[in-house]
């Protein structure tokens, strides 16, 4: 079997490639997206810590400290779209480059909004600051795009388990970043964001430089000549390719509930457990356990969803994360059930997190993947941006036992539509590796086990 793909340093198609030599394409771009998952993920988490304290003392008010962070959310909803036009035009490369390069520039608006005292300014920093989570989030499906559909879920997870590394340093490096920049004009609130710009610049170059040929572009390459057009990659036909594929809207949900019922719950717990007794020590450890749970165990959500099947790990997200809401919802002055429960939260996320993006990769045709994906990410965070907004009223009007109701609540019609594609939607079958462009070309919905 043979493909047609590019050498190291372009991503014109100039010589065949055997199927060896795409497993070890396969294996580099998987590294080359761990490191820059390693420095991107380290980026966001290192500045955002102290969005809410910036905010504050930007704005003069503690009313606003949660809008610099919203502002964040709603820039990585709003640049996945465009992201994933310009992926679908040019590639992953030019679009990872340019979203890592915007949040760079966000970070460094962010950094003169504080000097000169701007609190819009701070927000459209934070709004563009968005794009990087955006192509953070965007590595994982650049990481399936050459895998075997009975690989593609594991390839997803272990991109996302290299977030582990930022995710629990980041915080931890808050302080030292604010003191690197005591006594200068840059306030020491903004010094983390100094960082990250660097951060996000030299991320962007890795993937830039290393990141050759491009996964989507060499994906394409193998699909036959009828799945090459022009027309099958715009974000018309990624809607139309949803709206047709049963799976497809079921993965789409799964993505968003599962982020939603995750940031409602997890944003809002700090709160209770401080209404608990709880100092600033314990909450760092619980929130600790949570990233833990969201990241750490990726890779084993990705087997499982490629041994068992993608709807079985949906089944095992809901399950997760209903017990979650169900723990911390009870929790009270039980701060080791609130730990459990917050580590079931992060674990339930992961779970529906890789689950559904594999299934969405595998239930849409290849060209229209990219557009999916950015409608994907869109969803997900606008949802999550409304979440985490209402969460707080309803915790304030009713308490976090109802808000974790609630979550528990939207995890229902996801549970629901799983059941019913399961049984009204089954996979006809198996379907082969990529095959090369005079090969037939696998079925849309290809995952080995999803039939379940």
């Amino acid at each position: 079997m043979y493909a047609v793909t590019a050498s190291p340093g372009t991503d014109r198609p100039v010589r065949p490639l055997g199927p060896p030599e795409l497993a070890r394409l396969q294996r580099r771009t998987s590294r080359v997206l761990m490191a820059g998952q390693v420095l991107g993920g380290l980026g966001v988490p290192i500045s955002i810590a102290l969005a809410p304290v910036l905010a504050t003392e930007v704005s003069g008010t503690e009313a606003l400290s949660g809008v610099a962070s919203t502002a964040a959310v709603i820039g990585t909803a709003l640049v996945s779209l465009p992201l994933a036009a310009l992926m679908n035009a040019r590639g992953r490369r030019p679009g990872l480059v340019l979203a890592y390069g915007i949040g760079a520039a966000g970070a460094g608006l962010v950094v003169l909004a504080a000097t000169i005292g701007s609190f819009p300014l701070l927000l459209l920093g934070m709004a563009a600051f968005g794009a990087a989570s955006s192509a953070n989030l965007q590595a994982r499906f650049a990481a399936a795009d050459l895998a075997a559909p009975d690989h593609r879920a594991r390839a997803i997870s272990v991109v996302v388990w290299a977030s582990t590394v930022g995710a629990v340093l980041g915080p931890n490096l808050s302080a030292p970043a604010s003191h690197s920049f005591a006594g200068t004009a840059i306030p020491e609130t903004a010094g983390p964001f100094v960082w990250a710009a660097v951060v996000f610049l030299l991320t962007g170059t890795l993937i830039g430089v290393l990141l050759r040929p491009d996964p989507l572009l060499t994906a394409r390459s193998l699909a036959p000549p009828e799945e090459q057009t022009r027309e099958g990659r715009s974000l018309r036909a990624g809607f139309a390719a949803v709206k047709a594929s049963p799976r497809a809207r079921l993965a789409l949900l799964t993505v968003a509930v599962s982020h939603t019922t995750m940031v409602s719950i997890m944003v809002m717990t700090p709160m209770d457990l401080g209404h608990h007794g709880a100092g600033l020590e314990l909450i760092g450890l619980v929130i600790s356990g949570h990233i833990a749970g969201m990241f750490a165990f990726s890779p084993v959500m990705g087997w499982l969803a490629d041994r068992l099947g993608r709807l079985s790990v949906i089944g095992l997200a809901a399950g997760l994360l209903s017990v979650a809401a169900l723990l911390a919802g009870t929790a009270g002055p039980s701060h080791g059930r609130s730990a459990l429960g917050l580590f079931l939260l992060g674990l339930g996320w992961s779970a529906g997190m890789v689950s559904g993006s594999a299934l969405l990769t595998d239930s849409v045709p290849q060209p229209a993947r990219a557009a999916v994906q950015g409608l994907s990410d869109l969803t997900m965070n606008a949802a999550a941006g409304v979440g985490g907004a209402a969460a707080g009223f309803i915790m304030s009007g009713a308490g976090y036992g109802w808000l974790n109701a609630v979550g528990a609540a939207l995890l229902l019609p996801m549970a629901a539509l799983a059941l019913f594609t399961a049984r009204r939607h089954p996979v006809p079958g198996a379907a082969p590796a990529p095959a090369p462009a005079s090969a037939t070309a696998p079925a849309p919905a290809s995952e080995k086990d999803v039939s379940s």
